[in-house]
């Protein structure tokens, strides 16, 4: 298969919601010796986005969104390893992930976390559904110098600002570099709540995340 080829069924997977295929792309990209970041960025997390604008427009519903991430994470964890070994050898920074407290979806998040991993930057990524509390423990527990958030839902955007609250409430806030992403953020929000960057997607994340790195 061309490389073409690869990306349009790794695309087809995501919209279909058919893990047992988007694996042996995932596979077939090791074997056949292309790289696993275009295929995640160009192929399944370009699926991705498709599904969540069939979403937004009501077309699909959420348990089909909630299985296409699924399927995606299946395929990048197979493509994790190659992608690791190919990356940069040198601690560039720290950085504690988390999707915030009452969401539970992690859509693309695994895709940044593969992506910054690439560029030798140590990532903490504490999973879904966190609360701020956590995230500012564990940031100040591995010294960390970015904290991303991830909000999916609009009704739990307000936990992204909560985040910055607290941390200026306890003096921390010129501790870390805060970043911020999800489908309802943007850069008006992040802005807003004073966050030091905003990133629409996962390359646009790890520039950012690398931008913030330097200023450390």
């Amino acid at each position: 298969m061309s490389i073409e080829e690869i990306i349009q069924e790794a695309r087809e997977t995501i919209l279909q919601c058919d893990q047992n295929r988007a694996v042996k792309i995932a596979e077939r990209t090791l074997a056949e010796g292309y790289d696993p970041i275009e295929v995640i960025s160009s192929g399944f997390s370009y699926g991705i986005r498709q599904m969540g604008e069939l979403f937004g427009r009501g077309e699909v519903f959420l348990p089909q969104l909630i299985l296409s991430s699924e399927v995606m994470k299946a395929a990048v964890q197979i493509l994790d390893a190659a992608i690791i070994q190919t990356g940069s050898k040198q601690s560039k920074g720290t950085i504690v992930i988390a999707t915030v407290e009452g969401d539970v979806h992690d859509i693309g998040k695994g895709i940044v976390v593969s992506l910054l991993k690439t560029q030798g930057i140590q990532v903490y990524d504490l999973g879904r559904d966190v609360s701020t509390a956590t995230i500012i423990e564990k940031a100040l527990e591995v010294k960390a110098d970015i904290i991303g958030t991830s909000a999916l839902l609009t009704t739990t955007l307000m936990s992204q600002k909560k985040l910055e609250d607290e941390l200026r409430k306890n003096g921390l806030r010129d501790q870390f570099k805060t970043m911020v992403g999800g489908a309802p953020a943007t850069q008006r929000w992040a802005d807003r709540i004073g966050a030091d960057a905003y990133a629409e997607d996962a390359a646009e994340a790890v520039t950012k995340a690398l931008m913030l790195l330097k200023k450390v």
